[in-house]
């Protein structure tokens, strides 16, 4: 079992809850975000944005590796400085692009059911 954080924009609400799901159904501690303010359309202040982050890394600490939800290969200056406090950390880092979520997601639009 092994302890991961998700790590992205929040503007990908949907893609953060199926990677939760699909990683805690696969057996493993996953902590994600606490709201998506892009996604929600939700207004952060300052301090608020800096406390976000300073949770965020200690949840890093915390974690094995981060599991980095890249849509369309996107990757923000935030989750950048994640990726590479991770780096610094030696913790695992995964790609959602590279997983078998997308590659699932793919089939589908290809073989609807």
């Amino acid at each position: 079992m092994k302890v991961i954080t998700l790590c992205g924009s929040t503007k990908f609400k949907k893609e953060f809850e199926q990677a939760n799901r699909y990683l805690t159904l696969k057996g493993n501690i996953v902590f994600s975000l606490a709201f998506f303010e892009q996604s929600e359309g939700i207004e952060i202040t300052k301090e608020q944005a800096e406390l976000f982050e300073e949770i965020h890394f200690r949840k890093i600490d915390m974690s094995d590796e981060i599991f980095v939800i890249d849509v369309g290969g996107y990757i923000g200056s935030s989750t950048r400085k994640e990726i590479e406090y991770a780096i610094e950390k030696g913790k695992i880092i995964k790609f959602f692009s590279k997983s078998e979520l997308v590659k699932k997601r793919q089939d589908k639009r290809i073989n609807p059911k």
